[in-house]
């Protein structure tokens, strides 16, 4: 029985992925995650409490697994500043574009309900980044080590979860991030470490 539970769930999470990717989380209804995933509505509610729920699963376990494999794979970098630099500019890539991707931040950018979706995704990543990093960092673990990393986390979060909101083309954004990484990363990371 489990397994069949496990089936349906991931049937689920499959099509939704699919139709998001391809009409955007908006232009995608209830309807038409079921019948892509083969089951009826109602068994979409027995597993997430409603479609944003169901994104915001989504887009956690996609960054979970992005950020666990660029961790594991920037490990061995000597230089804190620069390994810390490295992983906090993909980090934020990587989530710009995650949300690009699932959601279309001209949406985001027009809905007063997609701010406190982000709000809550956005303090969940934060999370998730602060875990990740403090099991893995190849550093000494003390409070404020710990304190610095969240104060990057918290710093750098905020700052690139403004361009979506300010950005108003892909060139606006490109431009935002060349900035972000040349000229405020560097000392957000120095301020972090010390």
């Amino acid at each position: 029985m489990e397994m069949e539970v496990d089936k349906v769930k991931e049937n689920i999470i499959e099509a939704s992925q699919e139709l998001f990717r391809r009409y955007g989380y908006h232009k995608t209804s209830v309807n038409e995650i079921a019948k892509k995933a083969k089951i009826a509505k109602a068994t979409i509610y027995k597993y997430f409490d409603s479609k944003e729920v169901l994104l915001h699963y989504i887009l956690m376990d996609e960054l979970k697994q992005s950020v666990d494999e660029m961790i594991d794979s920037e490990y061995n970098v000597n230089d804190i500043e620069a390994y810390l630099s490295k992983l906090i500019f993909k980090t934020c890539r990587l989530t710009y574009t995650i949300c690009n991707e699932f959601i279309g931040w001209d949406f985001i950018r027009e809905s007063a309900n997609s701010q406190g979706f982000l709000k809550l995704l956005s303090d969940d990543l934060e999370k998730l980044l602060i875990r990740s990093f403090q099991e893995t960092m190849p550093v000494k673990k003390n409070e404020s080590h710990a304190a610095g990393i969240r104060f990057l986390i918290k710093a750098s979060k905020s700052i690139v979860f403004s361009y979506a909101f300010t950005s108003v083309s892909d060139a606006d954004v490109r431009k935002n991030f060349v900035n972000f990484q040349k000229e405020i990363l560097p000392y957000l990371v120095k301020a972090a470490i010390r």
